[in-house]
């Protein structure tokens, strides 16, 4: 990871710095996106270039780039850094001014960046992981891509704590996503996932999840489910852009069916897989 886009510019890290009073430093005033690359290519960029857009005006913060201008710039990056297969970091804070918890009166110049980071692609199966359930604690506005991660950083520690790759949030018994991923189950042949409301982030692979069942004759609803439903669901599977579609075979110590990643699942994996190579070739 040589360089970085800061303000529509590709430059050196070491050259670039955070001012102490950035607003993304001080209030998480901002937002974010991470995009998946596969053999140099960029995988379903427009869409989360438009989400990172849809976050902004959310917040009422001022986006110093078109969407094809971000584009662009992401491919300029990869291209510079030589990245094959890894991600891209981009966050917008609302920028630099004293310190006041409301917006600045006067104009303000948005600060924008991203870099690169290796990640390897680990293939078309993978392996079923184990989760934890806990108490959706988190504010209301989940589907803000915001830099006010805590409370997912705490449900994540849990977590880890717990042994577990990941922690699965509810709000009154009623699942609603990971601390970093959206959450899905099969009963009865029908995929089951939250609807996309203010209670999850609309994940970009949930969404190239949904339209491949669409595709390919999986039935699916967007419907809320129990923790009670899940522990007694067929499957149960995770879905982000680092883990791809990952199934869930025990939570809280508990397995899930058989313990073994279902049949619908692995259909989903090779499905997503076959996504991958038709955007960015064989990786």
């Amino acid at each position: 990871m040589g360089k970085i886009i800061y303000n529509g510019e590709l430059k050196t890290r070491s050259d670039v710095k955070v001012d102490i009073e950035d607003r993304g430093y001080q209030f998480g005033d901002g937002i974010y996106e991470v995009i998946r690359v596969y053999n140099g290519e960029v995988f379903a960029s427009n869409m989360h270039v438009n989400r990172l857009m849809d976050s902004a005006k959310m917040i009422q913060l001022k986006v110093p780039l078109t969407v094809a201008e971000i584009e662009a710039l992401v491919k300029e990056l990869i291209a510079e850094d030589k990245l094959r297969n890894g991600i891209v970091y981009m966050q917008l804070t609302r920028g630099v001014c004293s310190r006041t918890h409301a917006f600045p009166i006067n104009e303000v110049e948005p600060v924008f960046v991203a870099y690169t980071k290796e990640m390897p692609y680990t293939g078309k199966v993978k392996p079923g992981v184990k989760g934890v359930t806990t108490d959706d604690i988190r504010w209301l506005r989940c589907n803000i891509k915001s830099l006010n991660l805590l409370g997912n950083i705490l449900a994540k520690q849990q977590a880890v704590e717990a042994s577990c790759d990941e922690a699965i949030q509810h709000r009154d018994g009623k699942v609603t996503e990971g601390s970093s991923s959206n959450v899905a189950i099969m009963v009865n042949g029908t995929l089951k996932t939250h609807p996309a409301t203010n209670l999850i982030l609309n994940g970009i692979t949930r969404q190239v999840m949904l339209k491949l069942c669409a595709d390919n004759d999986i039935p699916y609803v967007e419907e809320a489910f129990t923790v009670e439903e899940m522990m007694a669901a067929d499957e149960v599977l995770y879905t982000s852009t680092s883990v791809e579609v990952t199934p869930i075979i025990n939570i809280d110590g508990q397995s899930i069916a058989n313990g073994e990643p279902g049949p619908i699942t692995k259909s989903l994996q090779k499905l997503f897989s076959e996504e991958i190579e038709r955007q960015c070739g064989a990786v």
